[in-house]
C-alpha cells in the first residue's frame, strides 16, 4: 500500500512513472553475477516504509526547495508563449507584463516590449533575460534563507576525527551532478571543497595551490588543525554513468563509458597524490577516494582497495545494495551492518577512512529513498536538463540536479574542453528549438583583499569578451546571451550584476 505521501507525489505532472529498480547492479566483487538488481526492484516495488537510517523530514524538505526552484524556470517558455500570442492585441504591454509578473514574479524589459508594435518580439532576449532574473532571484533566496544550510561545525569535528582536516571533491562538471554534495552525500557545503570539470578530470595544478594553501593555514593558523596534528587531506573524485541507458547518457566527457570515466578519475588521483609527493614530500597527508555515481537514482559505489592498498575499479561497496539489505533492520544493527561491510572490504584501511565511507554510504540512503519516493526510483530526465551554462568562480549556491553545467575556470582558454561540452549539451537543449544558450559569468572574490572587487569585474569582462569570440556564430544570432555578476564571498553576500548581452540597461531594469 502506497504512504499518503507518495499519493500526493504521484499527483505532480513532471514526476516519472518509470519501474524502480537498477538494472545491472553489481556489489563488492565485480566478477560475480548480477544478482541483486532484480531482487532491489522486486523489494521496492512493495516496501511502504522508509529506511530506518533515512531522514524523511530533510527529504521532504529537499524536495519542496527542488521543486520549488525548478519550476521557476520552467515557467518562463509557456509564459513567453503566452506573451507572444498577445503581441498583436490591443494594450500588448500591460498585459504582457501582468503575466509576467503573475507566472514569473518579475517585470519584463520595456524597451523589448515597447517594439513589439511595429517589429516582431525578440523572444531570444526575452527568453535570456527570464532566465537571468531567475537565477538572481535563486541567487538572492538561497544566501538570503540559507535553505540548504546543516551543521558545519559537527561535521568538521567528525571529519577531524576520521584523520582528515579536508575534503576536496571533483564531481564531473554535468549538471546530473551539481546536488551530488548536498542531497547525494548530505554534506554541508560549506565544509567541503566543490569544484567540478568535465569527465571529473580535475586541474591537478589548482588542487596543488589548494593543498599549499591549506598546510599553510594549518602551520600559521591551526585551522581547521595545528600542522602537528597527524591529520590528511582528503581528495575525492566523483565519476558518473546511467544504468538505464549506459551506452548513451553517461559521461559525454569519456564517451558513456564507465569504465573510462573510473579509470581517468583514478589517474587523476594518482597523478594528483604523486605531484605532492614529488614536490613537498609529504604523500602521507594525501589520502583518496574515488566515487562513482548512478545518475539515473543518485546511488552511489565507493571504490575500496585492493590488497596492495591500491583503489581497485573492480571492488566497490553499492549503497543500494546496503539499503535494500539493511531495510528491514532496526537503526543500530543496519548502521553496524554498514559498519561491518566496509571492514570487511576495506582490508588495511585505516578507521577513520572506514568510519567516513560508512558515514557516505548511509548518508545516501536519504538520496536513494528521495528518489524512490518522489520519482518512483528513476528519474525521468536521466540525460541532460540543464537551465543555464556556469562559467567563471563560484556558484555555491548551485546544489540541485540538472540546474546548471559547470565550467570553472580563470580564462575561457584553459577550460575550452569543457566549455565545448558545455556548448555542445545546450545546442541540443536550447539551441536546437530555437532558443538561446544563457551562459552566466561568475567570479567570486574576497571583499577584504584591496582591489579583488575591481579584478573580479575585470576577470568577468574579459571571459566575457573571449566567449562571445570564441562562439562568435551563436552570440551573432542572438544564440548566445551571458549574464556578468560578481559576489563578495568574504562577506556572504548576493550576487552584484556587472552586465549583460541582453541589453545595455541591465542593471537599471534588474534592481
Amino acid at each position: 500500500m502506497m504512504s499518503s505521501r507518495r499519493k500526493q507525489s504521484r499527483s505532480i505532472a513532471w514526476v516519472p512513472t518509470a519501474p524502480v529498480g537498477r538494472p545491472g547492479a553489481r556489489g563488492v566483487d565485480a566478477d560475480k553475477p548480477a544478482t541483486q538488481g532484480t531482487a532491489r526492484a522486486n523489494l521496492a516495488s512493495v516496501q511502504s516504509g522508509r529506511h530506518p537510517l533515512s531522514n524523511a523530514t530533510e527529504n521532504t524538505r529537499l524536495f519542496d526547495y527542488e521543486q520549488r526552484t525548478k519550476a521557476a524556470f520552467d515557467a518562463i517558455v509557456p509564459t513567453l508563449k503566452q506573451i507572444s500570442g498577445l503581441q498583436h492585441e490591443a494594450d500588448f504591454e500591460r498585459r504582457a507584463q501582468a503575466l509576467a509578473q503573475e507566472q514569473l514574479g518579475f517585470a519584463l524589459p520595456a524597451t523589448i516590449l515597447a517594439d513589439a508594435w511595429v517589429t516582431q518580439l525578440d523572444m531570444r532576449r526575452l527568453f535570456a533575460w527570464c532566465v537571468f532574473q531567475t537565477y538572481q532571484r535563486f541567487c538572492d533566496d538561497f544566501f538570503t534563507n540559507s535553505f540548504l544550510s546543516r551543521l558545519e561545525t559537527e561535521f568538521q569535528t567528525f571529519l577531524i576525527e576520521c584523520g582528515f582536516h579536508t575534503l576536496d571533491i571533483s564531481p564531473c562538471a554535468d549538471g546530473r551532478l551539481a546536488h551530488v554534495i548536498s542531497y547525494v552525500l548530505r554534506l554541508p557545503h560549506k565544509a567541503v571543497r566543490r569544484k567540478s570539470y568535465a569527465g571529473a578530470m580535475f586541474d591537478i595544478e589548482d588542487s596543488i595551490e589548494k593543498w599549499t594553501e591549506t598546510e599553510l593555514q594549518r602551520f600559521r593558523e591551526g585551522i581547521p588543525t595545528t600542522a602537528d596534528m597527524p591529520t590528511r587531506y582528503m581528495k575525492t573524485v566523483v565519476y558518473h554513468f546511467s544504468s538505464s541507458d549506459p551506452e548513451h547518457e553517461g559521461c559525454a566527457a569519456h564517451g558513456s563509458d564507465a569504465g573510462r570515466a573510473a579509470q581517468g578519475g583514478l589517474e587523476r588521483l594518482k597523478a594528483f597524490q604523486t605531484a605532492v609527493e614529488n614536490s613537498f614530500c609529504c604523500g602521507a597527508s594525501i589520502d583518496l577516494m574515488l566515487i562513482g555515481l548512478d545518475t539515473d537514482n543518485d546511488t552511489i559505489r565507493i571504490h575500496m582497495p585492493d590488497r596492495h592498498g591500491e583503489i581497485d575499479l573492480k571492488r566497490y561497496l553499492d549503497a543500494g545494495d546496503l539499503y535494500d539489505a539493511t531495510l528491514s533492520m532496526q537503526a543500530a544493527q543496519a548502521q553496524e551492518y554498514v559498519s561491518e561491510q566496509v571492514r570487511q572490504a576495506g582490508g588495511e584501511m585505516s578507521n577513520g577512512m572506514q568510519r567516513l565511507m560508512g558515514y557516505l554510504l548511509v548518508n545516501n540512503f536519504s538520496q536513494i529513498e528521495y528518489v524512490r519516493q518522489y520519482y518512483d526510483g528513476r528519474y525521468r530526465d536521466i540525460g541532460h536538463a540543464e537551465r543555464f551554462i556556469g562559467a567563471g568562480i563560484g556558484f555555491e549556491e548551485v546544489q540541485l540536479r540538472n540546474l546548471t553545467y559547470f565550467a570553472y575556470m580563470q580564462t575561457v582558454e584553459e577550460a575550452a574542453a569543457d566549455l565545448d561540452v558545455g556548448i555542445k549539451i545546450f545546442s541540443k537543449l536550447n539551441v536546437s528549438h530555437g532558443l538561446p544558450i544563457p551562459l552566466v559569468v561568475r567570479f567570486d572574490y574576497h571583499g577584504q583583499v584591496p582591489g579583488a572587487r575591481e579584478r573580479a569585474v575585470g576577470h568577468c569582462q574579459r571571459v566575457d569578451a573571449a566567449l562571445n569570440d570564441r562562439y562568435a556564430d551563436l552570440a551573432s544570432n542572438g544564440l548566445l546571451h551571458t549574464l556578468q555578476v560578481v559576489r563578495d564571498c568574504h562577506a556572504g553576500g548576493r550576487i552584484e550584476v556587472i552586465g549583460t548581452s541582453v541589453m545595455d540597461e541591465v542593471t537599471e531594469e534588474a534592481h
